[in-house]
């Protein structure tokens, strides 16, 4: 019984160091700021980076367990995943409204973020090339803040359900660099209203957004479109959701692409007809070539 108990130990431990996961931290104006990765599998060099960006409220090891499918290929795809955590669970993104402490007290995640890549660089050389990140609501909002104010820094961003701020409720400096960005939008939902306005999360302000077409028309502006994008629907295959998901293109030979998917009936979720950590992946190989 015991020679049972200690090979069970052993394999335990085994499938434990496999999928290392560990944590770092910097301190960064008085606050340390965490984040999470699993071990890389093999130590190919030229590694590409992708940020997982949790939502308000969140954490990175809590937002992990819904990338499981793009964590599962990330040695053979040669990625490292990240999991940073918000500065007590919130972002200090975009958006001038916000009551989260992140927001008042002004955190500077534009140094945590260079700290982080600067940290995969020295320590797992990663493709400095090759940055990337995806976000779902809050983390969709922190993921357009990357791309508006340090676009220098990433390859190509997706954000899930989050729409850009309004006009009034900007509250970053904009350097309008043209970037491939892919939006998943739900036409339900009832927390980042598809057609724009108050995003709705009891207990938090968070002001106004744009619609989702006009969120779609600054990214498609700023990489030189006009008229009207490519529309295909993608399959849909689970029938029982209730969702169907249409996918809006703008792509051209020399352009960053930029792509909207339209979760008809989708709500403040995930789709089911898709993943969307490895949509974001397949988009994101696809950019490669523009930095």
């Amino acid at each position: 019984m015991r020679k049972q108990f200690l090979i069970l130990l052993f394999i335990s431990c085994c499938l434990f160091s496999k999928g290392q996961l560990l944590s770092d931290s910097f301190l960064i104006d008085n606050h340390y700021r965490t984040f999470h990765f699993k071990k890389p599998s093999q130590t190919n060099s030229k590694a590409s980076l992708v940020f997982i960006l949790h939502g308000s409220g969140g954490s990175g090891e809590g937002i992990m367990k819904t990338a499981g499918k793009l964590q599962a290929i990330a040695g053979e795809e040669n990625i490292v995943l990240v999991y940073p955590d918000g500065y007590k669970h919130f972002w200090n993104e975009c958006r001038k409204a916000a009551t989260s402490a992140a927001n008042i007290e002004n955190i500077d995640e534009n140094s945590f973020f260079n700290r982080m890549i600067e940290y995969f660089i020295s320590n797992y050389q990663i493709n400095s090339d090759r940055v990337f990140a995806v976000g779902t609501s809050g983390g969709g909002h922190m993921a357009y803040k990357l791309a508006i104010t340090m676009p220098e820094r990433f390859t190509a961003i997706t954000a899930i359900i989050a729409n850009l701020p309004d006009t009034v409720n900007m509250d970053c400096i904009e350097k309008k660099q043209p970037m491939p960005v892919m939006i998943i939008n739900g036409t339900g939902d009832p927390t980042n209203p598809y057609n724009g306005g108050e995003v709705i999360i009891p207990g938090t302000v968070l002001g106004k957004v744009r619609s989702t077409d006009q969120t779609f028309k600054y990214w498609a502006s700023l990489d030189g479109y006009k008229g009207k994008p490519k529309k295909i629907n993608l399959p849909d295959t689970d029938p029982t959701d209730g969702k169907t998901i249409e996918k809006f293109t703008y792509k051209k030979k020399g352009k960053p692409e930029v792509v909207l998917l339209k979760v008809i009936n989708g709500k403040h979720d995930y789709p089911n007809d898709i993943d969307v950590y490895l949509e974001a992946w397949n988009f994101f190989k696809r950019q490669m070539h523009f930095k």
